[in-house]
């Protein structure tokens, strides 16, 4: 009879991101989400995010797994697969950070629309990866929707000093598609934002 030793003992990562988007690495498996929200053909307004992971030294994680979860322009989640072939839209996206040479994340998708009149558009982000016992849960917001976010009651709920770390900043255009980059900082002075969901 074969002995086979003990898997090695982990936190949070950093299997996640091979197991769980095995394709972005180059592995010959199918992976179930890919870092895609949208195709060209869904409706809105087509926009790249863009970041990094620090960890609490200031340097890049290359091994962190992020999952995005938002609306599509009208505000709404598709509300079936159906639904979401047909759109284009799928409302979720999964990426790790160690897929390109300076260890990016890069989601494609559309900007949200509001979820109510008080609600500024966003995008739900959880963030795995090794070091950290259970998984953290962040917010992107947009500084181009200030008069949304002012009105936004979760943005409002976190102190004034330290939401810009929950703010992706409008950066160039290529191809139509507009990018807006965010950095996620675990620990640190620019420790982004985290919340207990």
């Amino acid at each position: 009879m074969t002995t086979l030793k003990q898997t090695p003992s982990q936190t949070v990562g950093p299997y996640f991101a091979y197991g769980l988007c095995p394709q972005q690495y180059n592995y010959d498996l199918k992976s179930l989400f890919s870092p895609v929200i949208a195709t060209p053909e869904a409706a809105g307004e087509h926009i790249a995010l863009v970041g990094r992971v620090f960890d609490g030294d200031g340097n890049v994680v290359g091994d962190a797994v992020l999952e995005f979860t938002q609306v599509d322009d009208a505000g709404r989640y598709p509300a079936s697969r159906e639904e979401a072939a047909a759109s284009g839209f799928r409302g979720f996206a999964r990426v790790g950070t160690g897929t390109d040479a300076q260890n990016r994340f890069v989601v494609h998708t559309v900007k949200p629309g509001r979820t109510s009149e008080t609600g500024a558009p966003h995008v739900d982000v959880t963030v795995m990866m090794r070091g950290i016992l259970t998984h953290a849960f962040t917010r992107i917001y947009f500084d181009d929707e200030a008069a949304a976010n002012e009105t936004d009651a979760v943005l409002e709920s976190v102190p004034a000093e330290r939401r810009a770390t929950l703010i992706a900043k409008r950066d160039a255009q290529a191809n139509g598609v507009t990018i807006y980059r965010f950095d996620i900082r675990m620990q640190g002075e620019q420790e982004t934002v985290f919340f207990d969901v």
